[in-house]
């Protein structure tokens, strides 16, 4: 079975469970939930990338940041 199968197959699965009105609503919630968490991907790779740049590049640790039992 492939992607599109399983896809299908579950759309028809929410129809028959949830009826029409209520599968548009559900889809609805879903892909508004989906478009929240890549918004929140996108902040975590973002806020990564602005930390990896301030690390210092020589590899050398600030020794604040070193571990109490080093």
């Amino acid at each position: 079975m492939g992607f599109g199968t399983e896809l299908l197959f579950m759309l028809l699965l929410g129809l028959v469970v949830l009826g029409p009105k209520r599968l548009h609503a559900m889809l609805g919630h879903v892909a508004r939930a989906k478009a929240e968490l890549e918004n929140a991907a996108r902040g975590i790779k973002s806020q990564l990338a602005t930390e990896l740049d301030a690390a210092p590049v020589d590899g050398k640790a600030d020794p604040s940041h070193e571990m109490a039992g080093d």
